[in-house]
This record gives C-alpha cells, structure tokens and sequence, in this order.
C-alpha cells in the first residue's frame, strides 16, 4: 500500500472506532432513560448486541450487503481478506478495515431498536430479532443504496446513513413496540399518559455527548479517505445541525411544555444529528442548520405524536432514528448543492433529487416494515417476546439477570415489604414534563 493508501485506511479505522464507541452512549442514555430496576437488562442488550452483529455481519451480513448480485449479494460470505473476496470496496482499502467501518454501522442500526422495546422484551427475543436484522435485512437495503443496488442507478442519495442505518432501525423499532404493547401503566383506560421517566439524566446526558462525539465518526468516516477539504465540510455540517437542532427543540419544548426539558435538549441533539446523516457532504452549512433546526422542531412533536397514539418508545427512538431519518434524507432533495447527485429544488435543480429520495424511503421503508413484522410475528407467535407481569413488575434485571445495578438498594427491591416495594416502585409514577426520551 503506498502512503495516501495507508492514511486513508488509518482515517477510516479511527473513524470506525469512534462509531464503536458510539455504543458507550447508547448504552448510557438508554439506561439514563430507562428504570433502575432494568438498567443490568438495558446494558446487556446493548453490549451484546455488538457481539451479535459482528457475527451475523462476518458470516452472511457483509456478503448480502458487498457481494455481487441484483437485489442482494451473492459472494463474500465469511470473508478472509486475503485478496479472494469478490466484494465492491473501495480500491484505497484493504477489505478488512472496509469491513469494520461498516460493520459498527450494522451494530447501530440494531442497538436503535434495543431503546425502543426496552423494559418488557424477553432478552432472548431481542437478541434474535437483532441477529436476523444484521444478518438479512439490514443488508439487503445496504446492498440496495451503498452495494451498487437499484436505488443507487435511481440516483437516490444517503451519504452517510440516514435511511439506511437510522430509519431500518426505526421501523424495525416501531414494527416491534407494535407488537409488543406499551409497559404497563403508560396508558390509562381514559387515554391519560402517565409518566416513565428515567432514574439518571445524568447518565442520559454523557450518553448523548457521547453519541455527538461519536457522529464525527460516523458521518466524516462515509468519505472512506482522509480527504481533508470533504471531511472538515463533513464535520462541520454535522456539529452545526445538532447544534441547531438542539434550539429546535428548546423552543419547542418551552412552547408545548412550558419548560426547557433536558430529555427534548438531548432529543434535538440527535434529531440533528440524524437529520444531517443523509447529506452531510452535500449540502451547505446554511442548509446543514436549517436541516438540524427542524429536525428539532420536529422531533419533540414526534414524540408527543407517538404518545397520543399509545404508541409507548422509551427512549424515543422512533422519533428520533426514524421520523428524523425520513426527514433528513428528503431534504437532501430540496437543499444538495451538489451538481455531481443532482442539485436540490431550492438551487434550480427541479424535483427529480427529490422524487429519488422519495423512491428510496418508500422502498427502504416498505421492505423493512414487511420483513420486520415477519420476524416479529413468528418470535410471538413461537415463543412469546414479552416478559409476563411479574416480570415486568419487579424489573428485568431480577427477573432475567438476577442482579442488580444498585445493590445499596437491596433493603428496598421489590420482594421487600409492601411499603419498601412502594418507595423501589415510586420511580415509575413520579411526574416528569417530557413522556420520551431519545436513543
């Protein structure tokens, strides 16, 4: 390899570990967002589910999504970067380093539906589904936009994964919350939502700053080269749409309801972040903070949206992943500055951008709600995916860990007297401004 090859393969490896670390904040703000009594469960399921993915992405996932073939990759199955594996990677990358970037990609786009079912899922169940999704369905929409698939001949548009990460996640997330039901006592039987809030914003903050952090990975690493004007534009398109998505959802939240909530802060962060995913390198950083700011806006109505609904995210993460991703990726049609995909309709280049992006988020959307509610249907069906009610009443890290998080709380868990069981089970009834909270 000459040297512009190996600074390139550097940059990416970094780029992949900053993305890897992005897990750290996953599994902090979920469990923030999350009861005490089921943070052993929600870290599990997020370290795991790293450990899961690397597997089904090694032996069938990488195939599926770089292999050759129409609708999905027929070669590059348990890949052994030897030079024999018939995949599109980019001349300047060894396989290997290729295949680690995107595989912390795939991880993500699991761990985002771990939020969304949290504090009633069997983990048993959640770990199959996350398996499958890596193995088969998230590849195939990958193979579809980054493989050389149908959608990239249409012309359709997503740098960095706002649809094909972000917005898998989110209806394989919604599809399964569907399914699944709402924790007991979100919703009352005269349509009044009663407050979850989470035991650490604390934890649910540094898990965001985390994730921030994390985007200068995940969004500047899709260059895969260590170009230093497109991935200084990169890195500041991204920064500045959190930012502005950030008072998004400040004005928003002190508008609706009547206080700055930290939960919609962290919420507009990422609805940024996610939002400017699609077309990070090619759009304006004017275009970058308009992106960010309504995404903000937009995602604290998401979440009130799905509570009216009796649609019960925890952490938020269909508003965020999915509604924000669908966002991000069709204002790529109306914003792209880029002559090279097409100029978006506000600079003169019409709707055809637009009408490709549209064509992408049906497609993507369409195939990832069928084949999630496949699986989650026979998971149901065959097994049973949720905990029952004693379960879910003295937390899932009891009843599936047999563990604590806080021993110091032992003298007050759920098998204590009924007035100790009162004060370990007040958490879950305790008011809170906001009703969700992000991932």
């Amino acid at each position: 390899m000459d040297k512009i090859s190996n600074l390139d393969t550097v940059w990416v490896l970094l780029c992949a570990c900053l993305v890897f670390f992005m897990h750290t904040g996953f599994a902090l703000l979920e469990s923030g967002l999350g009861r005490s009594k089921n943070t052993v469960n929600i870290l599990a399921k997020n370290f795991l589910t790293v450990a899961i993915a690397s597997l089904a992405f090694f032996f069938l996932g990488f195939g599926f999504m770089f292999g050759e073939g129409g609708f999905l990759g027929l070669t590059g199955f348990s890949p052994t970067f030897d030079g024999s594996d018939v995949v599109a990677t980019p001349d300047n990358l060894p396989v290997a380093a290729f295949f680690f970037f995107q595989l912390v990609f795939a991880a993500t786009a699991a761990t985002i539906v771990s939020g969304a079912v949290a504090e009633r899922i069997k983990l048993s169940m959640y770990l199959l589904f996350a398996f499958v999704l890596v193995l088969v369905i998230y590849p195939t929409v990958g193979h579809w936009v980054w493989g050389g698939g149908f959608l990239a001949e249409a012309g359709f548009h997503d740098f960095a994964g706002s649809t094909v990460v972000h917005s898998v996640g989110g209806w394989a997330a919604l599809v399964g919350v569907l399914f699944l039901g709402p924790r007991r006592g979100k919703y009352g039987k005269d349509g009044r939502v009663t407050p979850i809030p989470g035991h650490s914003m604390a934890l649910a903050t540094t898990g965001a700053f985390i994730l921030w952090l994390g985007w200068f990975g995940f969004n500047p690493g899709s260059q895969l080269s260590a170009d230093g004007s497109a991935i200084s534009i990169i890195a500041l398109n991204t920064n500045m749409a959190a930012a502005a998505g950030v008072i998004g959802a400040l004005i928003v939240s002190w508008w609706r309801l009547k206080t700055p909530d930290l939960s919609m802060l962290l919420n507009g962060a990422l609805a940024g972040l996610v939002g400017i995913t699609a077309g990070c390198y090619v759009v304006s950083p004017l275009g970058a903070i308009v992106i960010g700011f309504l995404s903000g806006l937009i995602v604290v109505f998401a979440v009130l949206g799905f509570d009216k609904l009796r649609i019960d995210d925890p952490v938020g993460a269909t508003s965020v992943h999915l509604v924000c991703g669908v966002f991000g990726t069709l204002m790529v049609g109306l914003f792209s500055t880029n002559a090279d995909i097409g100029l978006g309709l506000f600079y003169g280049g019409g709707a055809t951008l637009l009408g490709a992006q549209l064509t992408g988020v049906a497609a993507v959307g369409g195939f990832t709600v069928a084949a999630s509610a496949v699986l989650w249907f026979v998971l149901k069906k065959a097994f049973g995916i949720r905990v029952d009610e004693e379960d879910e009443h003295i937390g899932l890290d009891l009843s599936e860990h047999k563990m604590e998080a806080y021993p110091a709380d032992a003298n007050a868990r759920p098998s204590a007297p009924p007035a100790a069981r009162a004060a370990l089970e007040a958490d879950a009834t305790a008011p809170l401004h906001a009703t969700a909270s992000v991932e």
